[in-house]
């Protein structure tokens, strides 16, 4: 994957690259990363696909190489800061594959750009559609600071680690991820970003997903109420939903076998 840089006023966002041997014919991957983690969660899928199909992978605003960079972006900023890229590259068709924040930001996209999408895999995400979230949900989003901040780093550490991932390789992934912050930084960057999840939310819009879909869940994610929301969502859009065996909140990183075959049938039926 070759490293390159976009600069918006406020700061650089890195991104990664990889074109295929046909890359005129060969679909563009998103592979859009989860809270706090960087571009490197996805290895397994990018060491396998790798020159097969285009691939695109970025440090999201804030996160990963993509700092510093102040706190005052929306998740729809971050959707578009992709198109922006998107044009610069001449990606076209791009199907996304979002884990967690990522599957969010796709779905930005994809309400702001309506038609550009060829198609998305949510990974143990969950809908913005307001319909879906009761009211308190929504308030406790955009309150989480002092909790996270009230927690010992000691115990934020592992506790971070072994909720998000039933693998070792999966918590000693979102270990080094947790210590590339400082503890505040940490907290701060995930009761932000939380808000900014609580404000999408709130602007009550279509968040219509107009391209083939699949809806992927780590049958053991135990990170707030995504697999609750993966069962309302698969009913409500009719959108498929397999369950990742084994997986926890990474499944992508817990059973990489598993989600680089479901990601390589959905291409495959898509195209």
């Amino acid at each position: 994957m070759d490293e390159k840089v976009f600069e918006t006023e406020h700061g650089a966002i890195h991104y990664w690259v990889s074109r295929s041997s046909d890359s005129a014919d060969a679909p563009w991957l998103i592979l859009l990363p989860g809270l706090t983690a960087d571009h490197s969660t996805f290895e397994p899928q990018v060491d396998y696909f790798k020159g097969s199909v285009n691939l695109f992978s970025w440090d999201a605003p804030a996160h990963g190489a993509s700092r510093p960079y102040p706190l005052n972006f929306s998740i729809d900023d971050m959707a578009r800061f992709l198109a922006t890229v998107f044009e610069t590259e001449g990606i076209e068709g791009p199907v996304f594959a979002g884990q967690s924040l990522g599957g969010y930001i796709s779905q930005a996209f994809m309400d702001l750009f309506p038609g550009r999408a060829a198609g998305f895999i949510s990974i143990d995400s969950a809908p913005l559609k307001r319909s879906y979230y009761p009211n308190w949900e929504v308030a406790l989003l955009r309150h989480t600071k002092l909790m996270y901040l009230s927690i010992p780093w000691a115990i934020l550490r592992p506790w971070g680690a072994h909720g998000a991932s039933t693998s070792e390789t999966g918590r000693a992934q979102m270990l080094s991820f947790m210590d590339s912050y400082q503890k505040r930084e940490y907290c701060e960057l995930v009761a932000y970003c939380y808000a900014k999840l609580a404000d999408a939310i709130d602007e009550n819009r279509p968040y219509k997903i107009d391209c083939p879909a699949l809806l992927l869940c780590g049958e053991k994610d135990a990170a707030g109420d995504v697999k609750p929301f993966s069962r309302k969502w698969t009913v409500g859009e009719g959108i498929p939903l397999v369950w990742v065996p084994g997986a926890g909140h990474l499944a992508n990183a817990d059973n990489p076998g598993f989600v680089n075959e479901q990601i390589e049938a959905f291409l495959k039926q898509i195209s």
